[in-house]
Parts: C-alpha cells; structure tokens; sequence
C-alpha cells in the first residue's frame, strides 16, 4: 500500500493547478472548500476555481483586524465572481482576548494570539469538510517546503490539496496580469506577505517577501500550515496508519486521465 500511495501522490504533483482543482471538485464536491486569505496567490486560485467550478465553497479567518483594503477585495471577490464568502472567527471578540489576555496580546505572545484568531476557528472550520484547499508555496517559508498537492492533514484530520505548491511568484504574477485578476492594493505598495494590521508592515529593499510579518519574532507562519505529523513513511502498529490508508482510497478514486 506505501508504494501504491506513493505512486498516486507522484503522479498528482504532474498535474496543473486546474487539473488539481478539477479532480478535488469531483471528488469532494461541497466537502471541500478553499481557504483564503486574499493574498496575490489566493487570489489566483480563486479564478481558477471560478473557470472550473462556478459554485465552489470559498471561506475566510477573519481575525477582525484586517486591513481596510483586504476587507474591500473580499467584497470585490463576491461581486465579481458570485461567491459568498463564509467567514469563520475567534470564539473571543477583540474586546474579550483584551480582558482574558490583556491589550495587544500579538506584541507578547503571537503565537497565542495567532492560535486564538486563526488556527482554532480554522479547527473548527475544518471539522465541517473533508477536504480543504490551499494557496500554498514551497518557496514561501521552510514549513511549506515539503509540501504536496495532495496530502493527508494530520494536524486537522483532513485531505489538503496545494494546487500551486510547485509556482513560484513570478507565476503567481504572470496569471494575475494575464487574466486581470484583482489583487490587494497592499501589494503595490511593497507588502508581499498581508496579514493583520498589528503584525504586517512593508518590506523594505532586499528584505525576505515575510520580513514584514511579526518583526521582531522569530516566526514566519501563523500556525495554519505548520505540520506536526509523521513522516509519510511511517508505519503504525506494523503497518501503515490509517489515516494514510483512507487517503489511497480517496487518491485512486476519480484520478484524471490528463494531467496536463
């Protein structure tokens, strides 16, 4: 079975970005969504998506300190593409995390404060699919590298499919442009990486593309795809795990036959 799963999961990293898509449509149909933070890469998957499944789930952890212009590019994106965005918050308002946790909780602890904000309400979010899609980049951080287009989630207990796990920015751009897909103003003024106001700034000339998340830190990613499983090769209890073996059975289920 670690060979025939092998073999699915090679196979998959030939496929395009709508090739990707179009197979996680097909097999998960409303059980999967994609998750996006409307960056230059979300916004590309996004209208991907839209040419290959006009009604596919789109939501958002909203951590209720967006900037502006990231709040009206997610209004842009349901009047241009006919998506509702569902969008998923905190157990706690901004005005509770102050009285449990004290005021500017990102500046002392981000770590905690990303875990209140954004990875238990994606938990939670994540408990209603069986799939979620992602616009990750191996080249963005060091968690990413290893990154698959399709892959078991431990971490959540689901099936995470990266569709554009092998671009790069340039290709991020070039589609952007080629389809005059809308993208975060932010952008153009050298924001590369755009999260919350309190922990994003502007990076300046030769600065790593996320310098300008959590300066100061020595944290380069909010939580949502830092993984701690086991290595794929792992077996459990003499034999492969079974998480692992319901992910061979979803892999081999509706494979595409052009993977171009």
């Amino acid at each position: 079975m670690r060979r025939e799963l092998e073999s699915v999961l090679e196979a998959a990293e030939s496929w395009s970005p709508e090739a990707t898509l179009q197979w996680a449509f097909k097999r998960f149909g409303q059980r999967i969504a994609i998750s996006s933070a409307f960056g230059a890469e979300g916004m590309v998957l996004i209208d991907m998506a839209s040419r290959v499944q006009p009604d596919f789930r789109l939501f958002t952890v909203d951590t209720e300190f967006l900037f502006p212009e990231t709040y009206h590019l997610m209004d842009h994106v349901e009047e241009r593409y006919g998506v509702k965005i569902e969008k998923v918050y905190s157990l706690l308002s901004p005005e509770e995390q102050k009285r449990v946790h004290g005021a500017a909780l990102w500046t002392r602890n981000p770590d905690q404060c990303c875990n209140l904000r954004k990875v238990e309400p994606l938990r939670r979010k994540l408990g209603e699919l069986s799939a979620w899609i992602t616009s990750i980049r191996r080249d963005q951080t060091a968690h990413r590298a290893d990154a698959r287009k399709i892959e078991w989630d431990a971490k959540f207990g689901l099936v995470k499919v990266n569709p554009l796990a092998d671009w790069s920015s340039k290709d991020v751009w070039k589609y952007i442009h080629a389809h005059n897909v809308p993208y975060n103003p932010l952008h153009d003024r050298q924001y590369p990486s755009i999260g919350c106001t309190h922990c994003t700034r502007a990076v300046r000339p030769g600065e790593d593309p996320r310098a300008g998340r959590w300066w100061g830190f020595a944290k380069t990613e909010c939580g949502l795809h830092v993984k701690d499983d086991l290595p794929i090769h792992v077996r459990t209890n003499g034999g492969i795990s079974p998480e692992l073996s319901r992910l061979v059975t979803i892999l081999t289920a509706d494979m595409p036959k052009d993977s171009a």
